[in-house]
């Protein structure tokens, strides 16, 4: 598998990923059952998915030379903006932290599908 074969088949890893523990995170602002430490560890490693899937970018474009549509790796830098500005507000919403997330989540998994359709394949 090539390096832009991962990077390509890893983009649903973080859609997937990041739409669950965004869903995961909602629900779990409503039924307090589902608020466990998995959730957290779970919301951890989607996020660790996007820098993950920025790294793949990164070696594709200066290890390979390749060249990304604009508006591809804005979408992918602004996922990693996003996940440092929800993780800022975690202090102030401390008591809204599953609302906080969940809709975080949700909108970096947009972000993640904005960036696939700006992939040339």
């Amino acid at each position: 598998m090539s390096l832009a074969d991962l990077h390509a088949a890893w983009a649903w890893v973080v859609v997937i990923a990041n739409g669950l523990a965004g869903l995961w995170a909602l629900a779990a602002w409503r039924v307090d059952v589902l608020r466990i430490r998995w959730l957290w560890w779970f919301t951890a490693a989607a996020q660790v998915t996007v820098f993950v899937q920025a790294g793949l970018g990164v070696g594709l474009v200066a290890g390979q030379g390749r060249e990304a549509p604009q508006f591809h790796t804005f979408y992918g830098f602004v996922a990693i903006i996003a996940i440092g500005i929800i993780y800022s507000y975690r202090q102030q919403m401390r008591h809204q932290q599953h609302l906080l997330y969940g809709l975080g989540e949700l909108f970096v998994m947009g972000l993640a599908i904005r960036a696939l359709y700006f992939l040339p394949f």
